[in-house]
């Protein structure tokens, strides 16, 4: 494992976001979603697409608060742009199971 300093980890802006619309990504490689995030009043909404389509379904994402960075340059992903980096973690299945704050929080809020 190699370690980094504060600094390092001080460049990577991850914030909660809920959200607010979620729908099958019909043109991706991967069975994937698009989703539409909001990271409130001062980021707004942002899109993702994230291959998670195996433990959620786009009904019941909606309103879900995860955890993604957002200052990552945007990635053009087929025709979409990405605008943001959903955090999960890979289940014994290789499935994603999304990294989600336990408890409400306001939106944009940084992880610190």
């Amino acid at each position: 494992m190699q370690h980094i300093d504060w600094s390092d980890f001080m460049k990577v802006e991850l914030r909660v976001g809920k959200v607010i619309q979620a729908e099958v990504f019909q043109q991706a490689r991967k069975p994937a979603y698009i989703l539409h995030i909001d990271f409130g009043e001062t980021l707004g909404i942002k899109k993702s697409s994230a291959q998670i389509t195996q433990l959620y379904s786009p009904e019941g994402l909606i309103g879900k608060l995860v955890l993604a960075v957002v200052n990552f340059p945007k990635k053009q992903i087929g025709p979409i742009q990405s605008e943001c980096l959903v955090t999960g973690f890979h289940n014994v299945e290789g499935h994603v199971a999304l990294c989600v704050p336990d408890a409400d929080v306001p939106l944009g809020t940084r992880l610190l």
